[in-house]
Order: C-alpha cells, then structure tokens, then sequence
C-alpha cells in the first residue's frame, strides 16, 4: 500500500516548528509495511489544503494529516477535508462527548471556540483524543483512507500508536502479511564506498530491499523483506546480513542495528564491567553518549572534562614531565589520562582522549582534526592516534567521540575473547 504524509500549518512550512511528526509516522507506517512515498507540507491556506487532500486522495491509499484540528481560525483541516470530498462540517456528537469529558477531568466547560474543534465532515469517524482537546477523525478522500491527527507531537503519538495503526492493520486485511528488517551499523566509511562494497546485493538478494541511513559519522545498512512465510524471510535477511558483513569487514559495530553507545552498553553490562571517561577535546560528548542509555548507572562510574593541563595534573594524576615533553594531544599523556580517570574512580576500563577539534590550533606535526585515544585497564594501557579529514569543530568533535568509543569496542571483543 502507497503512503503519503502532509503536514499543516505556517508555523511548519516557515521553519517555525520542526516537523518532528513526519519523522515518527514515517516510521510507524514503515513498520508495518506502508511504502510512504511522499511527504508534503501545506500553510494554513484553505486552497492549497483543499487541493492537495484532493491530489492525495487520487494516487495514496494511506494518509496521515496532522495539525490544524485546533479552536482557532487558522485551524482549517476539518473543513478543508469536508470540502475535498464536496462536503460540509457539521457537529459531530462522539467528538463533542470527548471534548466535555476532556475539559470535565480539570472541572473546566466547553467555551463557544473549543465546540469547533467537534466540528467534522459529515462521514468521519472520530479518534479519541484522551491527552487534549481536539479529536482526530477517519475519512475516505476519493480512494485514500485519511487519518487527521492534532499536531501536538504527544497527542499525535499516542493517537497514531492507538488508534491508526490497528485501524490500518484492520483495513488492509492481510494479516498474513510479514514484514522484516536487519540493520547493521558502521563506522568508518563514507556512504558512497559502502555502496560500492555492497554492489551485487540486489542480484544475489532479489527478494530483500537495501537501503542506508548516514548519520554523521555512522552509517545504518538497512535490509527489508516481506512476504508471507516468516521463517524463509528470516533465513533470507541472515544469509544478506552475512554477506553484507563479509564485504564490510569490521567497519561493522552492530550486527543489531544498535548505535555505538548501545554497543558499548551491551559489552560492558555482558563483561560486568565498569568505565570512567577523561575527556579534553571532545568536552563531555563520551560522558553524554554514554549516560543517554537507560540503565548506564551499571556500568559508569565517573567522567572529568579535564580540558587545562592544570586539570589533567590535579584531577587525573598527568605528569607534568609528560606534558613538558610530550604536549599535551599525545600518545603519552592520554595513557596516564586514562590510567588515571580509571584510578580515580576504580572503574575497570578508563578511557581519554585529548586530541585538536579545530578550526585553528593546528601545527605541521599535529594538523586539526588529530585525536589521541587512551585505554586504560587494570592490567594495561594502549593508546592510538588517529586522523580526521574534516576542519569544522563539531564534526571532530563528533568523529573523536566515535572513534574512541570504537576503540574500546574493539578492545572489550578482544578481552571478551571475539
């Protein structure tokens, strides 16, 4: 089935308000088999909304349509709705019975305004609103189901969870239907190598649709199969997975779609580890990574943004000798920052970095863009240089974060015995 996505309001289309929402229902309706081919996003004008619910209703079978259910004026999906289908609103009694038993949870009346939003085409089914006051509503445009939805991101999302995606599941019938999905994650190679790597899959893979999702610096190869019998599908996407792995090497970190930090996670939880992280240049960004995981206070301990060499000689213990000698973005001194964040907090693992993120800073020996890599463990300590491509601050700071989370990875794999 053909999906489609429109998004309502100026607000939206200025750039005003984000369009979080298209994001989720994309999502959602590709969870559940719904090829969304389109997304689109109109201003609060009654004509451009009028026509485009019309060219939807003409080539979707699925539409999702958020925002402008509200008690104002410039809120003009119902009526915009009703007149795509040669119609008008009328009051609709189920969606003035949700509205009153809304308001009566706070002993608040309906005022003359918040009625507009019962307000709905003369054939809409409505959908309970049970986290605000404006109901959605069900409607056929020409051949396309349409579901309108408010554009409250948390009134959207439980209403679609609840209510449209049973409701589709419903309508379509073909609960026979499966649809299944691999992801595996990588780091380490630009988009346009790993295409070229994985020339020939489509070949080989005829009955599994490939794609890939680049979120700076990591990359999501994502593998898709439907059908009807789910054990064959599943052998199928293994055996696609394998052989994606084998062209990929170990550029892969996940062979379950996990992000690094969620690898990192699974590692240390299964090794009943724990880690403590010393931080120059990459100023908090492991620490926040890492502690973004539910359930981290299992495995993290302690984190120091340790950014003046005062700090890496007060906090973590670094050698005044060493920085002396050595600076401080070097091999040397990310070795006693890791040796001494894990003393410091008796972690099992200490990890530091200090490297220079740009865009000046730079020397011949050490351009921007270098980052050195410490690993600390209480039977011994390695360290690593490494070079990104890139000038621009926060994409440095990005790729050193990864890179040392990558470093570890490998290093919990070796001492885990992979």
């Amino acid at each position: 089935m053909i999906g489609e996505i429109l998004s309502t309001g100026d607000e939206v289309c200025l750039g005003t308000v984000i369009d979080s929402n298209a994001a989720y229902i994309a999502l959602g309706l590709d969870e559940i088999g719904i090829s969304v081919t389109r997304h689109s996003c109109v201003g609060d004008d009654m004509d451009e909304l009028v026509s485009i619910l019309s060219e939807i209703g003409r080539r979707a079978d699925i539409a999702v349509v958020t925002g402008g259910l509200g008690p104002t004026v410039d809120d003009l999906s119902a009526e915009a709705a009703a007149k795509a289908v040669g119609g008008k609103v009328g009051l609709n009694p189920e969606a003035a019975a949700s509205i009153e038993k809304y308001f009566a949870r706070f002993d608040r009346k309906m005022s003359g305004s918040d009625i507009k939003q019962a307000m709905l085409p003369a054939d809409a089914t409505p959908v309970a609103n049970t986290d605000g006051t404006a109901p959605g509503f069900i409607l056929h445009v020409g051949g396309c189901r349409c579901y309108f939805l408010p554009g409250v991101p948390r009134e959207m999302e439980k209403m679609f969870a609840k209510a449209v995606v049973p409701d589709i599941l419903a309508y379509r019938g073909d609960e026979t239907s499966v649809t299944l999905r691999r992801e595996l994650s990588l780091f380490g190679l630009p988009e346009a190598l790993v295409n070229e790597k994985l020339k020939g899959f489509e070949s080989l893979f005829s009955g599994v649709k490939l794609g890939m999702l680049a979120r700076f610096p990591v990359i999501t190869v994502k593998m898709t199969a439907v059908g009807t019998d789910r054990k064959m599908l599943a052998d199928e996407l293994d055996k696609a997975g394998d052989w994606c792995a084998a062209q990929l090497g170990d550029k892969i970190f996940s062979m379950a779609g996990r992000s690094m930090e969620e690898e990192i996670a699974f590692l240390l939880k299964d090794a009943k580890s724990t880690i403590a992280v010393a931080e120059s240049c990459t100023g908090g960004l492991i620490a926040h990574l890492l502690t973004n995981i539910a359930g981290s206070s299992e495995y993290f301990l302690f984190s120091a943004v340790t950014y003046a060499n005062a700090a890496k000689k007060e906090v973590l213990g670094v050698a005044e000798q060493t920085l002396q000698t050595h600076g401080a973005v070097s091999e040397e001194t990310v070795r006693e920052m890791a040796d001494g964040v894990r003393r410091v907090s008796n972690a099992d693992w200490g990890l530091a970095t200090s490297g220079i993120a740009g865009p000046t800073g730079g020397t011949a020996e050490k351009p921007v863009g270098t980052v050195c890599i410490g690993i600390s463990t209480r039977d011994a300590t390695f360290a690593k240089t490494f070079h990104s491509p890139f000038k621009e601050r926060l994409s440095n700071k990005q790729i050193f974060a990864i890179c040392a989370l990558d470093a570890l990875r490998k290093h919990l794999l070796k001492a885990k015995g992979k």
